[in-house]
């Protein structure tokens, strides 16, 4: 895997600073850490310390400053500095931050912080290597899809575009996909690919973009002539998309593949063709990466 400049700056720009605040807010509630019954019994307010979060495994860095706000919402005295930044591939034993001051407030937050990073960082790291193989096939946006863990989408989808991937719609509201159910439903009324693209047309604003799933040539056929804007290629061979693709000609429309991507797969799926392939997986099953605070007593 290769390395990319760091961007923690640009890139935390991208998340919402009132979302992050939420999310923290109610991580920290879980875990009643304002509540910390142990620490309240053993650590004096007064005793200081030192934690560095370290790498114990290579990856991409992502969630430093989720982590920053995770120690500030819990003292304004603890002091949180990063080494590294989000978007940097380090190798394992790396230190990537420094958190220090009331010792109390520090391990009472330690284990929100390290799941978030932890589980971004994974999540960045996994898209990177999704990017770089799909590179090596061809010119496929990779993106995520909407599974994500409920409450914590805004972070995994920033994990994703730290990894160098993309996002697909963030909502319901944000396009029109129309699912194998969707045609399913119409078609029991006597609609066809045709009436429900233009149905949907007739109700969308005149900025965006419909988008069909189909998961056979015909269907292909059907919604590349109704005139959507995106046909996605659901649970297809290599083979098979590629044959769309060249019978449809230069410029039809977008093509999205989807369904049973994985690591090994997704290079094959980029030499396709498509223009983009998404992957519920970036998301929903990709490990933790393996993230310590490692704490010094001062």
């Amino acid at each position: 895997m290769t390395a990319t400049p760091g961007a923690d700056g640009a890139r935390i720009a991208a998340l919402n600073a009132g979302a992050v605040r939420a999310i923290v807010r109610d991580a920290l509630a879980e875990d009643r850490a304002g509540f910390d019954v142990t620490t309240m019994a053993l650590i004096p307010p007064e005793q200081a310390g030192r934690g560095d979060f370290v790498f114990r495994e290579a990856g991409v860095i992502c969630g430093l400053g989720v982590a920053r706000e995770v120690f500030t919402q819990l003292s304004p005295t603890l002091a949180f500095d990063a080494d590294r930044h989000d978007g940097e591939f380090v190798e394992g034993g790396t230190r990537v931050a420094r958190v220090s001051g009331p010792l109390a407030a520090m391990l009472s937050g330690e284990r929100v912080a390290l799941n978030l990073v932890q589980r971004m960082s994974g999540i960045a790291t996994e898209t990177r290597r999704y990017v770089e193989a799909a590179a090596a096939g061809g010119h496929a946006r990779v993106v995520d899809t909407r599974k994500t863990t409920p409450g914590l989408r805004v972070l995994e989808r920033y994990a994703v575009r730290v990894g160098g991937g993309h996002n697909h719609r963030n909502t319901l509201e944000d396009g029109v996909l129309i699912k194998d159910n969707h045609l399913a439903a119409a078609a029991a009324r006597g609609l066809t690919i045709d009436d429900v693209v233009r149905v949907a047309r007739a109700h969308a604003p005149h900025t965006m973009r419909i988008e069909v799933e189909v998961d056979t040539a015909e269907q292909a056929q059907a919604a590349i002539a109704s005139g959507a804007d995106v046909v996605l290629l659901d649970n297809m061979s290599p083979d098979e998309m590629r044959a769309i693709i060249d019978a449809a000609g230069e410029g039809a429309c977008l093509f999205e593949a989807s369904g049973g991507i994985t690591l090994e797969t997704i290079r094959a799926v980029a030499a396709s063709g498509v223009d983009v392939i998404s992957s519920g997986a970036l998301t929903h099953s990709t490990p933790a990466l393996d993230v310590a605070l490692d704490l010094e007593v001062t």
